[in-house]
């Protein structure tokens, strides 16, 4: 038992570490892909082709003087970016390996309850600041993501039901010799744009909406402080992506095409940062509850009644 323990703990530091290598390569890619879309060579100078541009940025934040509002409440003010990443890296542990690491039978459930818990680190971070810029950003933020939590929740069920289980390893058995891509591009394409507005990237970044908010919920957040909240932020893209590629392109984790496939979606975030301006608020909020939720409703339903009627035609 104790060997067993220790064995979890060392596989899952080590991905944790990859993680986060993976995050720092991933803000590389962004920066050069911004680049080359402006017109530009983006990072070029830190190492080889700017390979070590990531590094040199952690080393600057993390060494940087750290201040804290003196009219903040510290220790909310302290721990936010800290829980934060610490739900993001958490998440990670819900990854479909055949070896049966974390046997997760509820994947899906503690997907949803760890992103829904990520929503009173954006609200504490805002409050405790204790300036009316970071508490606007917060409560943007915390609207956005409760909105888009919901259809989220619904597309999930639809394939919860169609598939009959919550443990992210049936999708690797449905798909063995068939995407669902190919016949749910709908839900495709409402996944991803749910997908950028719950992680608030380009076109739906309200939080950190300069022009409005002086960068939002993280305004009065420098050094170390800011780099975990950047660090919590590219995590959940990464897992997002990742968990877009196991519902729809199949979850083989020992080839290296899945992983292929993972780099492709982690950069249609980035292809759609550089492409589209910001969307308004109110339109936001009226494609979250007036668009997304009656599409994802009715898939839901449909899910339903096909598992109903191919259970009745089973038995």
């Amino acid at each position: 038992m104790l060997n067993e323990l220790l064995f979890l703990m060392v596989v899952s530091l080590l991905l944790l570490i990859f993680v986060m290598v993976g995050v720092a390569f991933l803000t590389l890619l962004e920066r050069k892909v911004l680049g080359y879309i402006h017109v530009r060579s983006g990072p070029n100078k830190v190492g080889f082709l700017g390979i070590l541009q990531p590094f040199g940025d952690a080393i600057k934040l993390f060494t940087s003087e750290q201040v804290f509002p003196s009219v903040s409440n510290y220790l909310s003010y302290y721990f936010s970016p800290v829980f934060s990443l610490f739900l993001s890296l958490l998440l990670w542990l819900i990854m479909p390996y055949l070896s049966g690491f974390f046997s997760f039978e509820f994947g899906f459930l503690f997907f949803l309850c760890c992103t829904s818990l990520g929503v009173y680190t954006l609200m504490i971070a805002g409050w405790s600041s204790n300036s009316n810029y970071s508490l606007l950003g917060g409560l943007r933020s915390v609207a956005q993501t409760i909105s888009y939590e919901v259809s989220l929740a619904l597309i999930l069920l639809s394939f919860v039901f169609l598939v009959g289980s919550y443990n992210l390893l049936s999708f690797y058995y449905f798909q063995c010799y068939f995407w669902f891509v190919w016949i749910f591009i709908p839900l495709c394409m409402l996944w991803f744009v749910s997908c950028l507005a719950e992680t608030s990237r380009t076109p739906f970044d309200f939080a950190e909406g300069e022009s409005e908010l002086v960068s939002g919920f993280n305004i009065e957040y420098g050094g170390g402080g800011f780099a975990l909240i950047f660090l919590a932020e590219y995590s959940s893209i990464l897992f997002m992506s990742m968990l877009f590629c196991v519902i729809f392109f199949g979850c083989d984790l020992d080839s290296f095409y899945f992983y292929f496939k993972l780099v492709f979606i982690s950069f249609l975030f980035i292809w759609v940062r550089g492409t589209y301006p910001r969307f308004r608020y109110d339109k936001l909020m009226y494609l979250a509850w007036s668009s997304f939720l009656p599409l994802s409703l009715n898939y839901l339903l449909f899910f339903m009644g096909l598992s109903v009627f191919l259970f009745s035609f089973l038995i």
